[in-house]
């Protein structure tokens, strides 16, 4: 797959709040920056080496700490978030009209068979999500970005709904690599006494 870069386009501001559920606040105060299309993308050229380094490791036999879920039912979490959030986008940005439900996570994670799918598979799987929600957000007129639908109850606006596709993929990488991979020295230090 090729490399997947921000083009060349207006800058989609952050939310302010209003724009998105209280529950999103911290994954969208997590964002770096005031673009959510440049997030998106620095995350697509981010995400797929440092899981590749955290598999590496946990077969290396780094692992200490009990996982919630593995490296791939992790990513495929990701991937189903993304493409809900994406077609919420397609929807408020639209203006159609009707709630959108919230979705049950662990619903979504047991439709899937991970037995059988390598990491790298389910990588390839993360870039072309990747692209294809790019794709839909470089489509948006300006206008589009501050509009806002009903969404699990809330008013969430298309870039609030956007950044919140990057808030929750940073919080789950940054949880993963502080909780379930530790390198552990096999020779500790002795300690020195002054």
């Amino acid at each position: 797959m090729s490399h997947i870069t921000a083009e060349p386009h207006f800058r989609t501001g952050r939310p302010l709040p209003g724009e998105y559920a209280d529950y999103a606040s911290e994954d969208i105060a997590g964002v770096p920056g005031d673009d959510a299309i440049e997030a998106l993308a620095q995350l697509a050229a981010h995400t797929p080496p440092t899981l590749r380094l955290l598999a590496s490791a946990a077969e290396g036999g780094l692992t200490d700490r009990p996982q919630k879920w593995t490296l791939e039912a992790l990513l495929s979490h990701l991937i189903d978030d993304e493409r809900i959030l994406a077609h919420r986008v397609l929807r408020v940005a639209a203006s159609e009209s009707g709630e959108q439900p919230a979705h049950d996570e662990y619903r979504y994670a047991a439709r899937r068979s991970l037995e059988d799918r390598r990491l790298d598979d389910l990588l390839a799987e993360y870039g072309t999500t990747r692209a294809e929600t790019l794709g839909i957000l470089r489509d948006l007129p300006a206008a589009a970005w501050t509009r806002r639908g009903p969404v699990d109850g809330h008013a969430w606006s298309v870039r609030g709904l956007a950044f919140h596709i990057a808030g929750h993929e940073i919080r789950h990488l940054r949880l993963v690599c502080e909780r379930h991979i530790t390198l552990r020295d096999p020779q500790p230090k002795s300690r020195r006494r002054s």
